[in-house]
């Protein structure tokens, strides 16, 4: 038994499954807000992150936040990697979550779609809007932009290879002079995609300019399937915004939840008309606490501890007083000490019931950082 054969005895069954008539619209009406794929940022303890902070009051154990893991390259998978096998686990509680995986080989894209089904996602994504130059270069991500009719063929067969509903994340075109979105999306349709997210910039012009969410909204008219608007989605307001200017079913969210995974709930309390308090200081140190720990039991203390530094601008205004103790840090418990000192034992003790935030160390007054915790969510 070859090396290959080996992986998909261990994470495909071998029989079939009949198709799973997951109603990716329904899925979407009930979660509008979606996190975005982001590498080395979506993994299963952000997306917690991202779940925890976007619960409004009345949500059941599960938090209607519907992400996408980090992107999976197919050979990976198909070499049965570590890297790959992390990204794919899901947790029973991991959801609604896609996962999504890219490459250049249509032939390995199908082999890597059937061994990414058996992580039982909700949906399976595949990338056709990475725009950075090493991959979009080698034909992979957006590079599929510069052949639609392959593209077409490829998610054909993806989509007729899986029992999941398969979904494409792409780009408006190539560059300015080749825009195909609209016609792609109608042929993307007729083979069998569940639904498309346009990031609405081209691949050359990466990050750079304005998106021009109105692509978006002309897929949406040309299509039945639902229709997710993606790029300058950064904080609740935005959500909401594009939401109405669009039509879509969905809005995505990626480098703003970085920074502000609070969006989410920001995003639907105002979707569903209700006020919310900005997070407390108390409310980001348990996150990024939680973060860590979680970090700690998916990848053991010497990784997870630095690679959850990268959560940092969790902590909002407090972020550059603790950064010092907290990067010294190397131990789970050494980080949990660092934030109860920070957050101050005795304050934490004798600090009122309500929901008040939490005061800051540096200061002197709590109004004041009442203020600057108001200020960092805006």
């Amino acid at each position: 038994m070859t090396r290959l054969e080996r992986v998909r005895a261990m994470y495909v069954p071998a029989v079939r499954e009949p198709r799973r008539e997951t109603d990716v619209r329904a899925l979407l009406a009930a979660a509008p807000v979606v996190l975005a794929p982001m590498e080395d940022v979506s993994d299963a303890a952000f997306r917690r992150v991202c779940r925890t902070a976007g619960r409004l009051p009345g949500d059941g154990e599960r938090s209607p936040i519907a992400c996408v893991t980090e992107f999976v390259h197919v050979d990976q998978i198909l070499a049965g990697s570590k890297i790959a096998l992390r990204k794919l686990a899901l947790a029973s509680e991991d959801g609604p979550t896609a996962a999504q995986i890219y490459g250049a080989d249509p032939a390995r894209l199908l082999a890597a779609a059937r061994i990414a089904e058996a992580a039982e996602p909700t949906w399976l994504d595949i990338n056709c809007g990475c725009w950075v130059p090493r991959i979009a270069g080698k034909g992979a991500g957006a590079g599929w932009l510069r052949n639609p009719d392959a593209m077409v063929a490829m998610a054909r067969d993806v989509v007729a290879a899986v029992s999941l509903p398969v979904t494409v994340k792409t780009r408006i075109g190539w560059d300015t002079t080749q825009l195909p979105i609209l016609d792609l999306v109608r042929r993307l349709e007729d083979v069998g995609v569940a639904a498309i997210t346009i990031h609405c910039r081209t691949a050359v012009s990466g990050h750079s300019g304005a998106a021009d969410w109105t692509w978006a909204a002309r897929a949406r008219e040309a299509v039945a399937i639902p229709i997710i608007v993606n790029g300058d989605v950064r904080t609740g307001e935005d959500v909401v915004r594009a939401l109405a200017e669009t039509g879509c079913a969905a809005a995505m969210i990626g480098r703003g939840a970085i920074d502000h995974p609070w969006a989410f709930r920001e995003a639907r309390a105002l979707l569903a008309g209700i006020a919310i308090a900005p997070p407390t200081i108390a409310e980001r140190c348990a996150i990024y606490a939680a973060a860590v720990t979680h970090n700690v039991a998916l990848r053991g203390e010497r990784v997870g501890v630095p690679v959850s530094r990268r959560y940092l601008r969790l902590l909002g205004p407090i972020a550059d007083a603790i950064r010092t103790p907290l990067f010294a840090a190397v131990r789970l418990d050494e980080v949990l000490a660092v934030l109860d000192v920070f957050l101050g034992e005795t304050r934490r003790k004798h600090a009122p019931a309500s929901n008040e935030a939490c005061p800051d160390p540096r200061s002197k007054s709590t109004t004041a950082v009442t203020v600057a915790s108001t200020a960092s969510s805006a």
